[in-house]
């Protein structure tokens, strides 16, 4: 009888395709720059250049989350996988380069399956190819979607003893509170009343460390930010002269996040889709926010969402948290 666990060769994972079109993209945007203030949605950085950019953030001297993570999930693996037991499923939101999935397979008793979901198709491909030959025994089964809305999960060949749903680098904090708990309930029903999710928090610190993170010396956050503009551009034949925009990060305290703008040089018309937006000298439109939380907020949200948590991992000096949730 075949063993399935030990496939010599993978197989080229199967992709679900369910990118976004381009009306999607085009509606996001009219609206959003419409809205008062204006914004747009950062889910759109994240196209094959935004995601090299984003690659580039990470290993800066003054964006040290990543490299924090990383280290605190090496120092709790052990934990990890005792708590979240073997045979798991793990889903992971917003896989990126999976850099961080390769410690947690790795770290897991026998995962039978792994679902990146991503929004950059090239991007899930690459990685889970790359996955895909340094796990051959666990079943690669990569969604291209959006996930802030549902998605289906493939079913696994190896019947899975409980849902992991991973979502690590803070990416919470990119949503506001009504949409972290909405995000937060989804993930409860995804994972069923036996699963588990860790999730990746960072914390309140230092302001002049946290706004340096979002303003490295070398621009590379600023050119991350207005690539947005050029796939704007380039997607839906938009107007936006970069040259007459800047990046600009500000922590704001009463919001406890970091509010990432791109700010108008000029008065200045732009035109997306046959619609004008006036844009006044210093005017800035809201790209993302990045909330930083104390173990109140959090705990707060989790139980909004029908969850509670069931294991809490701190980095040295509290720079950034794991928090594994369970059903409440």
């Amino acid at each position: 009888m075949l063993d399935v666990r030990r496939r010599a060769v993978p197989a080229l994972p199967a992709l679900l395709d369910l990118h976004p079109t381009p009306d999607d993209l085009r509606a996001d945007v009219i609206a959003g720059l419409s809205s008062a203030p204006k914004t747009l949605p950062s889910k759109y950085f994240y196209d094959a250049r935004g995601s090299q950019l984003f690659e580039e953030i990470t290993r800066q001297p003054e964006y040290d989350l990543t490299r924090v993570e990383l280290a605190l999930m090496q120092r709790v693996m052990r934990a990890v996988r005792d708590a979240v037991g073997p045979d798991a499923h793990v889903v992971e939101l917003g896989s990126g380069s999976a850099r961080k999935t390769q410690l947690l397979l790795a770290g897991l008793a026998d995962p039978v399956a792994y679902t990146p979901v991503e929004i950059s198709r090239e991007t899930l491909l690459d990685s889970t190819q790359r996955l895909a030959y340094a796990f051959p025994e666990v079943q690669m089964l990569p969604v291209c979607a959006d996930f802030t809305r549902p998605v289906p999960v493939p079913s696994s060949l190896i019947p899975a003893a409980r849902t992991l749903l991973f979502f690590p680098g803070s990416t919470l904090g990119n949503f506001d509170p009504v949409q972290s708990v909405e995000l937060l309930g989804a993930m409860r029903e995804t994972m069923g009343n036996d699963g588990l999710a860790l999730i990746g928090i960072d914390l309140v610190k230092d302001v002049a460390d946290m706004e340096a993170a979002y303003n490295d010396a070398a621009g590379i956050t600023a050119a991350f930010t207005l690539n947005l503009l050029a796939r704007l551009n380039r997607e839906l034949g938009s107007d936006f002269d970069r040259r007459a925009f800047s990046h600009r990060a500000r922590w704001s305290a009463a919001n406890s996040r970091i509010e990432t703008s791109i700010v108008s040089r000029r008065l200045q018309t732009v035109r997306v889709g046959g619609h004008g937006f006036v844009l006044e000298e210093g005017e800035p439109i809201l790209v993302e926010i990045s909330h930083k939380y104390t173990d109140a907020h959090f705990d707060a949200l989790a139980t909004q969402a029908g969850l509670r948590v069931a294991h809490r991992w701190n980095a040295p000096a509290d720079r950034f948290g794991l928090r594994l949730l369970e059903p409440a």
